[in-house]
C-alpha cells in the first residue's frame, strides 16, 4: 500500500460506501483528534452518565433508580450542545454530587479503542502536526491523559471552555484555527459526533472522517453524509 494515501472503509456489509476513495495523506500537514468516543472508548462516559451519577443521586434523594435516570436525562438533555453539558463543576453544582470524585472512582474503566497509540506514532513518523480537540472539561482532559498517557503525542490540546464555545457551534473551530495554527485545506479531523463533523466541514476543514465505533458496549451507528472509520487500523500504511 502507498504511504501516500489512507484508505477509507468499505462498509462490510455492502451498505454504505466511502464518498470518495482515499485521502491523500500526503497532502495533510494537520490531524485534529477528539478524544471521548474516538480515540477512548466512550463506554466509560455513558457508564458514568447513564448509571453511576442516576446511583448516586437516587440515594441522595432518596428516590428510586428509575425515577432518578428520567430526572436527570431531562437535565443532560436541556444543557446538551452547550458548555455546560462537558462542565463536571456545574454538574457537582446542579446534583449536588462531587463529579470530579465520582469519576476518579470508576478510573480504571478507562480503555483507549485498538490501535490508536499506533496510528497516533505513525503520525508523529510522518511529523505531522496532531491536536486533540475536545469539550471535555479541563479537568477531566488532564485525569484521562494521565491515565491513559496519550498526551505525549499531541503537539497542542484544546478544549471547549478554552475557546469559549462548544464544537458544535462555528465560532469554536474559528478560534480553534488562530489558535492552532492549522490551514484547513490541508488538515484531517476525525471525530464520532456528526454533529461535530457537521460544524467543521461548515467551518471548511477539507478532509473528514467520521468515526463509528464509539463505545465497545454500543454497535456502530453509520453516517450518510461522512466518510467513515471502524478502526484506526483502517488508517495504518
Amino acid at each position: 500500500m502507498s504511504e501516500n494515501a489512507i484508505p477509507c472503509l468499505i462498509s462490510n456489509k455492502g451498505i454504505f460506501m466511502s464518498l470518495i476513495s482515499k485521502i491523500p495523506l500526503h497532502e495533510i500537514k494537520y490531524v485534529l483528534l477528539d478524544m471521548d468516543g474516538t480515540l477512548l472508548d466512550k463506554y466509560f462516559d455513558d457508564y458514568f452518565w447513564e448509571h453511576l451519577v442516576p446511583e448516586k443521586y437516587s440515594e441522595k434523594n432518596d428516590i428510586t433508580f428509575g425515577r432518578a435516570k428520567i430526572e436527570l436525562f431531562k437535565k443532560y438533555k436541556h444543557h446538551e450542545g452547550t458548555l455546560n453539558w462537558t462542565d463536571i463543576d456545574f454538574w457537582s453544582r446542579e446534583l449536588d454530587l462531587d463529579i470530579p470524585a465520582l469519576k476518579e472512582q470508576i478510573r480504571h474503566m478507562l480503555d483507549i479503542h485498538p490501535h490508536v497509540e499506533d496510528f497516533l506514532k505513525m503520525l508523529r513518523r510522518h511529523k505531522k502536526k496532531v491536536f486533540l480537540v475536545t469539550n471535555a472539561h479541563y479537568k477531566v482532559l488532564d485525569m484521562k491523559l494521565k491515565k491513559t498517557e496519550l498526551g505525549k503525542y499531541f503537539d497542542t490540546t484544546i478544549t471547549s471552555f478554552e475557546m469559549g464555545y462548544p464544537k458544535e457551534i462555528p465560532e469554536f473551530w474559528k478560534k480553534a484555527e488562530k489558535r492552532l495554527g492549522f490551514d484547513k485545506d490541508k488538515a484531517l479531523f476525525i471525530d464520532d459526533t456528526e454533529e461535530v463533523l457537521r460544524a467543521a466541514k461548515e467551518y471548511g476543514i477539507k478532509y473528514i472522517l467520521h468515526k463509528v465505533v464509539a463505545s465497545s458496549k454500543q454497535k456502530p451507528k453509520l453516517s450518510k453524509d461522512f466518510m467513515h472509520i471502524f478502526d484506526f487500523k483502517e488508517l495504518m500504511e
